[in-house]
């Protein structure tokens, strides 16, 4: 296994400059993390700061107990007891087989910059990784993609969930999982992998009541030996903790508010479009109503000084709300703006690991951390990865296709001039000819028509485009007979298309992981966390 890194724009303008080290960009985030000094002062600060590190040591020791378990997991959980310790996290919804590539990337970022930073600091540092089961968008979590007869198609899990339940709260039917994940395994080709592939969903099932469930487990299995601790965001024991917290939200929810669209100001000045839709009203925190289980997002009244639902479905007043995160926080949930506070309040988070979309939002959330006497930690990208078959690395240098412009750009442009090459320019000057010489001679007939009746012109005009549509039809016929004789060649213009950049998508925001496991078996996992990485921006290919 052999890793490359390239230099590839950012997924956008704001996480391109990001990763530039923009100075201008630097003003709305409290650390560099290209910086090592960055590190050992967000050391300092965390110093300063109090913990529920044993029930949050407890919690996760609890929730994890039904998953994978190693001697790793349980050193872990065992560091986050330590007073020095730290924490590097990410998250991700809990997409179904883990979602695209993208996801396991993420959390390989997490357990490589966890070793790393410890080495580096010589403190304790635990990677943790948040399942962000308190999520309502089913549409989200509810697919794959796969390849049928060259082409791409999603293929949604079939039981249908029309509540806007939290992730959490959505079961899964495994009998109609397991048949389902059958048939996407069958499109990626029987390997001497399949049959220990289908067996570890089928057990990852057996152990699984809801899509977190699914997907922590699968995780968990995969990840077990790297010693990675899981949260869910929607479990109602962790509430529990959260309840404190809940309660600084609601009362100070109008300067939450007011801090974001203030920063808002700030990026906006410097050309950035807002990430957070967000208004002078918005509360930042949803309540989960069970009689109709939906997630309703609270507006802040301020006629009333209460708070209800957008479309009136629930309300509070101040005070009832102040009693349901005391009494019942399980029935409260973050928004994007609220999320990150939390995590920074439960965690002593050295780093955060986000993607490009992420670390955009969290530029608008400065001041809401300085208005509660906190900074955020140092906002690490996470490793950008693409998987570089040796097929598909034989197909590109026969194409003699450069690999960075294919993840660029794919390969259609050139598969276009390949196809234009193999044209009989010949034949092609003679249809030309054909349609100048129509042209001209109906022309001739529709000034000869003109003066007999006028009312014929129409069909005339009608009969010479159905005539320049045949000629146009047996071009094409022509061109058709041709590329079917070039068709071995323009295959692998597919093949590498699909592979790099499907659709016009990298391949980590397509592709699932199940069809590497399916064709390299369960130690792929294993042997990628073997690799050196650097958090230095680049794209790694990783030639499998």
């Amino acid at each position: 296994m052999e890793m490359l890194n390239l230099s590839l724009p950012a997924a956008n303008r704001f996480a391109t400059d990001y990763l530039a080290g923009s100075p201008e960009l630097q003003r709305f985030f409290h650390y560099n993390f290209t910086d090592n000094h960055s590190y050992v002062h967000r050391l300092d600060e965390l110093k300063n700061r109090s913990f529920m590190r044993h029930e949050l040591a407890d919690h996760i020791q609890s929730f994890m107990s039904r998953y994978a378990e190693s001697d790793r997991i349980a050193e872990n959980i065992e560091k986050l007891r330590k007073e020095n310790s730290v924490a590097v996290i990410g998250g991700q919804q809990a997409g179904i087989l883990t979602g695209p590539l993208y996801t396991i990337h993420k959390v390989i970022s997490i357990i490589k910059l966890a070793e790393q930073k410890e080495q580096e600091l010589g403190v304790p540092v635990v990677p943790v990784f948040w399942i962000a089961g308190e999520d309502h968008d089913y549409q989200e979590v509810n697919h794959v993609y796969v390849m049928k007869g060259n082409r791409q198609e999603k293929w949604v899990y079939p039981e249908k969930n029309l509540e806007k339940k939290m992730i959490s709260e959505v079961c899964i039917n495994r009998d109609l999982c397991y048949s389902w994940v059958e048939e996407i395994i069958e499109t990626y080709g029987e390997t001497k992998y399949t049959k220990d592939i289908l067996s570890f969903a089928l057990e990852s099932l057996k152990k699984a009541e809801s899509f977190v469930d699914f997907f922590a487990t699968i995780i968990m299995e995969l990840f077990k030996d790297s010693g990675l601790l899981i949260v869910d965001s929607g479990n109602k024991d962790l509430r529990k903790l959260e309840k404190e917290y809940f309660i600084d939200q609601i009362k100070n929810h109008r300067e939450i508010t007011s801090a974001v669209l203030g920063q808002q100001e700030k990026t906006k000045a410097a050309g950035f479009s807002n990430m957070i839709d967000i208004n002078e009203n918005t509360a930042n925190l949803f309540f989960y109503d069970e009689h109709v289980n939906e997630r309703i997002l609270l507006q802040f009244d301020p006629q009333s000084g209460g708070f209800a639902g957008k479309n009136g479905e629930v309300s509070f007043t101040y005070d009832e709300l102040l009693e349901i995160a005391n009494e019942f926080p399980e029935k409260l949930s973050n928004n994007v703006v609220t999320r990150p506070l939390m995590q920074e309040w439960l965690f002593p988070t050295l780093a955060f690991i986000g993607g490009p979309g992420e670390i955009a939002y969290w530029a608008e959330l400065k001041l809401v951390f300085e208005h509660f006497g906190v900074q955020m930690p140092p906002l690490v990208p996470r490793l950008n990865i693409t998987f570089l078959e040796g097929s598909i690395e034989s197909d590109l240098d026969e194409l003699k296709l450069d690999l960075k412009e294919v993840l660029i750009s794919g390969t259609s442009g050139h598969e276009l001039k390949f196809i234009d090459s193999l044209k009989d320019r010949e034949v092609e000057e003679l249809f030309g000819q054909v349609k100048g010489m129509l042209a001209d001679q109906y022309q001739v007939i529709r000034e000869k028509s003109n003066g007999i009746d006028p009312v014929l012109l129409p069909m005339l005009q009608k009969n010479e485009s159905i005539l320049l549509n045949q000629i146009k039809f047996m071009e094409d016929k022509i061109v058709e007979a041709i590329c079917r004789k070039n068709d071995h060649i323009l295959r692998k213009f597919s093949r590498v298309e699909n592979a790099l950049r499907p659709g016009g998508a990298p391949q980590e925001r397509v592709w699932n992981p199940f069809y590497y496991l399916n064709k390299y078996g369960l130690d792929l996992v294993p042997e990628l966390l073997k690799l050196q990485y650097s958090f230095d921006g680049t794209h790694k290919i990783i030639k499998l």
